[in-house]
């Protein structure tokens, strides 16, 4: 009898952990496409903005022709930011999808003069070059066994030190070092594809959301981690090889 009984309580605990292994990998695939599908729209919802303001010049105008303005919509950028990566926890999922497209729109204001200072071709050829670079790294983020949190530290720090030798190169004006920047935001923002990618990953297998709300809001965060990610990697590549209209 107690061989039966213990032979039966094996048997069913591996059914157990089978279902558990299941539900979290069905889990972790319905958030990892949740995350792609909002990150998609909210980079449709910039392009479009960005374009359609690109052919409006009064928004053009008022926009960069007025500094108030421009670093009005910044400095809300940043707020956006902000609320949603600190307080993701206390917001509702339609709040936080709301603001997810509210930072969308934002970035296709203030992006939109790539429009008509590089030609279009180059624009959308390295948007292209952007997304098949993300989609490369994004990928081997999320499959390898590699553990990548010392080499997405490293690229966190490094982005730190470049945002700050960019704010110095504002008094020096050196192409030069404009150039170096420039090609080690290329390296770090490859990296943190990979690394945000293998971190969004290890958070869906982790943690099984039943609640459709939180669910949602998980998801919207993990898109603004990816979407910053392609922006990010998408403005430099343009800086560097853009065609200038003139």
């Amino acid at each position: 009898m107690f061989y039966f009984r213990r032979k039966v309580m094996v048997q069913y605990s591996r059914q157990n952990n089978t279902i558990i292994q299941q539900t979290r990998r069905t889990s972790l695939q319905t958030y990892m496409a949740y995350v792609y599908g909002w990150m998609t729209c909210g980079l449709l919802l910039t392009s479009f903005v960005s374009w359609f303001v690109s052919n409006t010049p009064e928004i053009i105008q008022l926009i960069f022709n007025n500094r108030i303005v421009f670093f009005s919509l910044v400095i809300i950028q940043l707020l956006v930011v902000f609320i949603l990566s600190g307080m993701i926890n206390s917001l509702s999922a339609t709040l936080s999808t709301s603001l997810f497209m509210l930072y969308s729109v934002l970035t296709g204001l203030t992006i939109s003069s790539i429009f008509f200072i590089y030609t279009f071709s180059s624009v959308a050829n390295l948007f292209l070059i952007t997304s098949g670079m993300f989609g490369v790294m994004s990928f081997f983020g999320y499959v390898t066994n590699r553990d990548l949190t010392k080499i997405g530290s490293l690229a966190f720090m490094l982005l730190i030190g470049i945002t700050l030798a960019t704010i110095v190169n504002l008094w020096l004006n050196s192409p030069f070092f404009t150039c170096i920047l420039n090609y080690l935001g290329i390296v770090v923002f490859v990296i943190l594809t990979a690394y945000d990618t293998q971190k969004l990953k290890d958070f869906g297998e982790s943690v099984i959301i039943e609640n459709k709300n939180s669910f949602r809001r998980y998801s919207i965060i993990g898109a603004l981690t990816l979407y910053l990610d392609f922006i990010n990697l998408f403005i430099i590549l343009i800086r560097n090889f853009g065609n200038n209209r003139r």
